[in-house]
């Protein structure tokens, strides 16, 4: 009776996987070998390597699940493994998305500083520094988490989730709130760019896709609510669409929607001049005029 709906959502949830797999491994592709590197491209592919290695696992938990784990008695093992690996995606592509709309938000608000005083390394040492702090809150788990069920497993999910859940997703929705009054306000003098509907876009999906995640684990840890297969499904959604949402802003505003993956990705990140930062930019120099 209950094997049957499991059947079925692993088998969506295993195409959700395959095409993001695709999608992910194409922005791979050609941010690293063939569009020039920005400092939003560097956080871009971070990004992409996340969601990649939480989908390739995804996928290998689906087919050992749909294989009745035959070749190894390792259940437990691929559970704490799928628990590590989604906590450590969930939690990089959460400080990723932060990373980069605080700094688009600063970006706007202080354009003049940003452009002359960022450090030109800035992005590559904080993906690095938020891999590093992603690994080290996910320790816990590769430890205690042999045994899902264990209260010490659910326990060591605590400084995680709050840590996620307090203090990372409210800048992220401050910094993004800020960034969307300012386009807004803006909007009239200038057109804004593709690249603030990509980074407005993308967290609100993460919001709706991952947050919930966060919140269930908190929900089970104090006994609340009982794990659920639908949550693990809305997370592979949120590894798998940032490459079409990409593509759609990019190709938005054309009389068709055409041309490759690599065209919209040059509207995206490879704008010239960027809307906040240059308005901002002639308003101080009449003013110094």
């Amino acid at each position: 009776v209950h094997y049957a709906p499991r059947v079925t959502i692993s088998s969506i949830t295993l195409i959700i996987c395959l095409l993001g797999l695709v999608g992910n491994g194409i922005v791979l592709w050609l941010l690293g070998f063939h569009m020039k590197r920005s400092p939003f491209t560097v956080y871009v592919l971070n990004l992409a390597v996340a969601d990649t290695g939480f989908l390739l696992f995804s996928v290998a938990h689906l087919v050992a699940f749909v294989l009745g784990y035959k070749f190894c008695d390792c259940t437990a093992i691929f559970y704490m493994l799928l628990l590590f690996t989604s906590h450590l995606t969930y939690s990089t592509s959460l400080y990723l998305l932060t990373a980069i709309s605080t700094e688009r938000c600063v970006s706007v608000l202080y354009p003049i500083w940003h452009r002359c005083r960022r450090p030109s390394h800035l992005s590559a040492i904080m993906s690095a520094l938020l891999w590093a702090l992603s690994c080290l809150l996910c320790c816990p788990v590769a430890i205690f988490c042999l045994d899902p069920l264990k209260k010490s497993c659910i326990t060591s999910l605590l400084p995680f989730s709050v840590l996620n859940v307090l203090i990372f997703t409210p800048i992220m929705v401050l910094s993004s709130l800020i960034l969307f009054v300012k386009v807004r306000r803006s909007s009239q003098r200038r057109p804004p760019g593709k690249l603030y509907a990509v980074i407005l876009v993308t967290v609100l999906f993460f919001l709706l896709f991952t947050l919930p995640q966060s919140l269930h684990f908190f929900m089970c840890s104090c006994n609340v609510f009982k794990h659920s297969e639908i949550f693990h499904v809305l997370a592979c959604a949120n590894s798998s669409i940032n490459p079409f949402i990409y593509f759609f802003v990019g190709s938005y505003g054309k009389q068709r929607i055409c041309g490759s993956l690599k065209v919209a990705l040059q509207r995206v990140f490879e704008e010239q001049i960027y809307f906040g930062e240059s308005t901002d930019t002639q308003s101080t120099n009449r003013k110094e005029t």
